[in-house]
């Protein structure tokens, strides 16, 4: 018996980059800073909510990058000259990754109460009804 992959059955066809994103995905190895939540808000729109407290508008960049939203974080270290007696609170970086699916789109990002809120919106593409003229060999 052979085993087809998702790229490589024979009723799948185009499909062969669906693989490479699955793989990408999951080497992108996020280890669970900051933690975030990922809703749906209407039949084609998402909202990506990440929890960044201490952290500024200027220390965040959002990208796109192939098809990739990409946050990152990166906090100054503000602490010369103070005399921490426990310092739990760490000035860490971070970068967080969401692979999208073609139409999707990256509309507004909003700060509040330490929350940092992506809106995505996906487009419904139109149906389209093809006839195939069929010509004599």
């Amino acid at each position: 018996m052979t085993k087809l992959t998702l790229g490589t059955h024979p009723f799948l066809l185009g499909f062969e980059e669906l693989e490479r994103l699955v793989e990408r995905t999951a080497k992108s190895g996020n280890e669970g800073y900051p933690p975030y939540n990922i809703e749906q808000t209407s039949q084609t729109s998402y909202r990506i909510t990440l929890a960044v407290a201490g952290f500024s508008e200027q220390d965040l960049s959002i990208t796109v990058e192939d098809n990739q939203l990409v946050i990152r974080g990166r906090q100054s270290d503000d602490s010369e000259g103070r005399v921490f007696l426990h310092r739990g609170i760490a000035a860490r970086q971070f970068q967080r990754s969401f692979v999208l699916a073609e139409g999707v789109d990256v509309g507004d990002a909003t700060m509040e109460n330490g929350l940092l809120h992506v809106d995505l919106s996906r487009s419904v593409p139109e149906t389209v009804v093809q006839t195939i003229n069929i010509r004599k060999g």
